[in-house]
């Protein structure tokens, strides 16, 4: 969701014209998901980095369309049967806001369509350190339960038993829901911005000139039609590539020798 600010630029707006259009947009964006049966979308709308970072009364104005947003979509998040979630430090978060965001959290609980989810005050970065505290008093608890010391504990079973990429995932804000396949970047910007950054591993990544307030369902549609037609290998060689593809490759050592012949031609020719 990037762009608000630059979008109130181009048009001599106020910034905050831009984050309630950009507001706009999502209601336009998670219909359109919820009409299509996308089972999550997730939004990064308000990063801790904007919240250490940005000014006071820009935060405050976030804080309060947040909150005017909730308040006002959540019948048509009913509508849409679209269920409604967070993550990210929100205790850190003005009570008035959190008691909103657990209101419309409540509200629409049971629907069973869309997953909206809003990443507020997140940062990935903080996501995994609270992941790590998390798996550390999880053992602690244990071992005083058990009446042995920390170490005796991980003795017990071996660390690698206690503590692996599973264990790290169920314990991330996202432990209930499934990888993204699909990460759509907005005003053209191409970094991950401290988004997800172990779920994301093997997403696939779509960038887009186009300014958050002016995206639309159309232009998710678009990304989502360019991510099926994509190849995900997840580290392998893809359904494509079949072992008579394998057995016709130069063997490496012949790859290696020509690549050393190549440099060297290249070196010794005058100039």
């Amino acid at each position: 969701m990037d762009g608000n600010g630059r979008w109130a630029g181009k048009r001599s707006l106020k910034r905050f014209l831009g984050h309630q259009q950009g507001a706009e947009s999502v209601q336009f964006v998670v219909e359109t998901a919820s009409r299509i049966n996308l089972p999550f979308i997730t939004l990064y709308a308000f990063s801790l980095e904007n919240n250490l970072r940005r000014p006071k009364s820009e935060v405050n104005f976030l804080m309060k369309l947040l909150r005017s947003y909730l308040m006002g979509n959540v019948k048509r998040m009913n509508d849409n049967n679209v269920r409604m979630e967070y993550i990210g430090r929100i205790c850190e978060l003005p009570s008035e806001v959190q008691d909103t965001m657990q209101w419309a959290s409540e509200a629409t609980a049971r629907n069973t369509g869309t997953t909206l989810t809003l990443a507020l005050n997140y940062g990935s970065r903080s996501e995994i350190v609270d992941a790590a505290r998390s798996i550390v008093t999880d053992l602690i608890a244990e071992a005083h339960q058990r009446g042995c010391s920390l170490e005796d504990l991980i003795q017990v079973d071996g660390l690698e038993a206690r503590l692996d990429e599973h264990h790290i995932s169920d314990h991330l804000y996202t432990a209930h829901m499934p990888d993204p396949d699909l990460v759509i970047r907005t005003s053209g910007e191409q970094r991950i911005s401290n988004f997800l950054l172990w779920q994301i591993a093997y997403s696939e990544i779509f960038i887009t000139d186009r300014l958050w307030p002016d995206f639309r369902g159309i232009h998710l549609l678009e990304a989502i039609q360019n991510y099926q037609k994509r190849e995900r290998r997840f580290g392998g060689l893809g359904e494509t590539f079949t072992d008579e593809d394998l057995d016709a490759l130069e063997p490496a050592a012949e790859v290696a020798e020509e690549i050393v012949t190549e440099l060297t031609s290249k070196q010794l020719a005058p100039r």
